[in-house]
């Protein structure tokens, strides 16, 4: 069994998952991250899997305004795909975003996982577009909570 953390940007378990990322996400497409990616990840909020040894899933979350968060860069490793682990992190973000006063949470999803996001509630806005050179479909999901000020609100998932 996996526990799902907020962690630091440049932490170990960080560079674990964007190791994980580029495995999962960005080699298979011909793509790296460069300095400046990974710099712009330090405002962002990194929400972890830990495995017994080391990190098996990872996603980002960005705020888009005072009531958005943008969750990005979901990747979970090959050998625990389809045992929990992505809805498990998707199920803390969502838990996070409500802590912390967010009303929706939004996403650009491959096709290849549009179906899962849409069995968390997640649907579809827009045409299908092209992203990294792939297709992808914007999706949202409200959160239906009440807003809070979320600099009353602190701590961990």
């Amino acid at each position: 069994m996996s526990c799902i953390c907020v962690i630091h940007h440049s932490s170990d378990p960080y560079w674990q998952g964007v190791e994980l990322r580029r495995q999962v996400l960005r080699l298979p497409l011909g793509l790296d991250f460069s300095e400046a990616d990974l710099e712009a990840e330090r405002s962002q909020i990194h929400i972890v899997a830990k495995g017994q040894d080391a990190v098996i899933g990872t996603l980002l979350l960005a705020e888009t305004d005072a009531q958005t968060l943008k969750m990005r860069q979901v990747a979970v490793a090959l050998d625990h795909q389809g045992h929990g682990v992505g809805k498990r992190l998707i199920e803390s973000a969502e838990k996070f975003a409500r802590d912390h006063g967010y009303s929706e949470i939004t996403l650009h999803a491959r096709l290849s996982v549009f179906k899962f996001y849409e069995r968390l509630g997640y649907h579809a806005v827009g045409p299908e577009f092209s992203e990294v050179s792939i297709p992808h479909k914007a999706m949202q999901k409200s959160l239906k909570c009440l807003v809070t000020d979320r600099h009353e609100k602190n701590g961990p998932i």
